[in-house]
């Protein structure tokens, strides 16, 4: 059984026992990242696309690059909290990794998550302000829980401790932010078959899974 160690554990004690079933997972490199999403993120309904994590759009799986209006890979645990870039381990983990609409991706940039701002343009639902960035209804929930997977896979003696906090403007330090919405989120919008499937897929992939996704209530022990 995939959670065994982890059953009537609480608090850290649970924390520590995830972390312990899900790390050395099968590090990807930068590059099978794009084949791994185009798997990962595959539209149900047309096999030949993915959909866009914050704007909901299903494009072509080929269409990924660099340019406007094409996808790229989005680092949801925003890659400079931490400073780990595209590394092995936590820059290549798709459990984090989204494709998203290039403008989209430069838009939300490094921000740390919060309630509020203004439209952003190419992603209904989205909003931006100096220091926070919201994604739409429909994704808050996966947001959160793809956060609590990276505070939990990535720990002391990891390439790079990774935690949560209630703050924004984290910058280049190893947290991220705001974890009291966060778990708002992860309550309004709860799992869906879509990321289900994705954790499932990943799993062939990495060899790990999110266990915020087959056990939701794990975040508030935790936290």
């Amino acid at each position: 059984m995939y959670y065994q160690d982890a059953f009537g554990k609480t608090g850290q004690a649970l924390k520590t026992a995830l972390h312990e079933i899900i790390d050395d997972h099968t590090q990807l490199s930068y590059s099978q990242a794009w084949e791994a999403l185009r798997e990962t993120d595959k539209d149900p309904r047309n096999p030949n696309n993915v959909i866009l994590f914050y704007s909901g759009k299903s494009i072509s799986g080929n269409s990924n690059g660099g340019k406007v209006g094409e996808w790229n890979r989005e680092h949801t645990w925003a890659k400079s909290h931490g400073d780990f870039g595209t590394s092995m381990g936590p820059g290549t983990d798709i459990h984090h990794l989204r494709p998203t609409y290039v403008q989209v991706n430069t838009s939300r940039g490094n921000l740390d998550f919060d309630n509020g701002g203004s439209p952003v343009k190419g992603c209904e639902g989205c909003k931006k302000d100096s220091d926070s960035f919201e994604p739409p209804d429909r994704v808050k929930g996966d947001v959160a829980r793809i956060l609590f997977y990276m505070a939990t896979r990535y720990e002391e003696g990891d390439r790079v401790n990774l935690e949560l906090n209630d703050k924004v403007n984290n910058g280049s330090n190893p947290y991220h932010g705001k974890l009291s919405v966060l778990l708002k989120w992860h309550e309004q919008d709860p799992v869906d078959d879509f990321e289900r499937n994705r954790n499932d897929v990943i799993k062939k992939w990495q060899g790990n899974r999110n266990p915020f996704i087959d056990y939701p209530e794990w975040a508030e022990e935790i936290w």
